[in-house]
């Protein structure tokens, strides 16, 4: 009889949930978003190598060692999603013609579906840099989010605007510690292609008027090599390695409200630098529907079922290429 009292003792004892991520953010009072990043079907290695890139792109609030197997249906994922507060799928997929994304907000939707038409991974992007910048650091707050173009008042842009808006956790401007904005994800909307420019920059700010050689020497503390100089003011005056007037431009300046590292002070001006860190895509909305990956469709980019049946009726039984395109979509 004791036994069995202790054995239900043991079921009741609560669990310890000091590495637990907050639900909600401690100043805003908002939910924090959370998302998982997959892949629907089997994805060749350069996709698989895009969705490493997004999960960590997705950091700290995502899943970077998420396992995946071929068994593994939609409502697993959404089962597991529930007790974690995950509130955003991010969906890769490959089909004969191109590579999609699905975004989607969890459980109920709705889903966003994009055509990736060109994309670049974060190791390329490095590759193609004098001076790749990516330090560990950077990942432990989450990017900003800056749209553009999306402002046409059109509902599936807007639609796409709040989606990728609240994928990411809100800001206050009067509380945001200017050191947890190191990186920015950039969405540009063209609207006569059509295309969505997807980049992610890291941020960074140098002081104006200093030269890359000082600011070299205040931040890694180490002692100057002086042999080949006349004097201590030889170091300081020569300019080293990049201009003195580098991020002098009034345009890309801002003025401190308190100190950011040893080097950037309050009240002095900073040269804003954006440094592109990857992943990099060209997407294309295709579709977005209610529910989530299912339910009615809010937007097509090759029209709906009864659009494509009116133009057919008009064409008097002709051919329609659009809605031969959407079946090609819809069958991935």
């Amino acid at each position: 009889m004791a036994r069995l009292r202790n054995k239900n003792r043991k079921m009741f004892v609560k669990p310890t949930s000091k590495k637990k991520q907050a639900d909600v953010d401690h100043i805003t009072g908002d939910k924090i978003p959370k998302s998982f990043v997959f892949a629907r079907g089997k994805l060749p290695g350069p996709l698989r190598q895009l969705q490493m890139n997004l999960r960590k792109l997705m950091l700290p609030f995502t899943a970077l060692k998420l396992k995946e197997k071929k068994r593994n249906s939609l409502k697993d994922f959404l089962n597991v999603a529930g007790p974690m507060g995950v509130t955003h799928f991010l969906m890769l997929s490959k089909t004969e013609t191109a590579p999609y994304l699905r975004v989607a907000r969890t459980p109920q939707g709705p889903t966003l579906t994009f055509k990736i038409h060109e994309y670049s991974l974060a190791v390329d992007v490095a590759q193609s840099q004098l001076r790749p910048r990516c330090p560990q650091d950077l990942f432990k707050n989450a990017p900003l989010i800056v749209l553009s173009g999306f402002g046409s008042g059109e509902q599936h842009l807007k639609l796409t605007t709040v989606m990728f808006q609240n994928i990411f956790p809100a800001i206050d401007v009067n509380t945001v510690k200017l050191s947890s904005c190191q990186r920015i994800v950039l969405l540009n909307y063209n609207k006569d292609t059509k295309l969505i420019d997807f980049r992610h920059y890291s941020i960074r700010l140098q002081p104006v008027g200093v030269s890359r050689r000082l600011r070299k020497f205040v931040q890694n503390r180490q002692v100057p090599d002086l042999r080949n100089l006349q004097d201590v003011s030889d170091f300081v005056s020569k300019a080293g390695y990049g201009s003195e007037s580098e991020g002098d431009d009034e345009a890309a300046t801002v003025t401190l409200a308190n100190d950011l590292g040893r080097v950037n002070k309050a009240s002095t001006k900073s040269a804003v630098k954006l440094q592109e860190i990857g992943p990099r895509m060209t997407l294309q909305l295709v579709k977005i529907e209610e529910g989530l990956c299912s339910g009615g469709v809010i937007f097509s980019e090759y029209g709906t079922a009864s659009e494509n049946g009116q133009e057919k009726n008009k064409n008097n039984g002709e051919d329609d290429n659009d809605d031969v395109e959407e079946n090609d979509e819809d069958s991935d």
